[in-house]
């Protein structure tokens, strides 16, 4: 589950989050609790992106979908 703070970071901070999670597991020297703590952390940083990703692509489907129906619109009223 996502935390409180998870929900109020910005798309930014969550990615440059991720960024250092992923290189510190990829550098190693971490104990096997420390890489399971940094992998959940990672996974609920993902999560927030996401989010944040398909938040954007729904307010860009809707611009493009209302964009479409006033060119249709249009269009219907220049036939006339």
């Amino acid at each position: 589950m996502t935390s409180k703070v998870d929900e109020a970071l910005g798309y930014e901070q969550a990615r440059d989050e991720l960024i250092e999670v992923v290189r510190r597991l990829e550098a190693g020297g971490t104990t096997l609790e420390e890489s399971l703590a940094l992998w959940e952390r990672g996974e609920e940083l993902a999560k927030v992106c996401r989010r944040w990703l398909e938040g954007a692509r729904a307010r860009l489907d809707a611009a493009l979908a209302e964009e479409s129906q006033a060119q249709e619109q249009g269009a219907g009223s220049a036939s006339e």
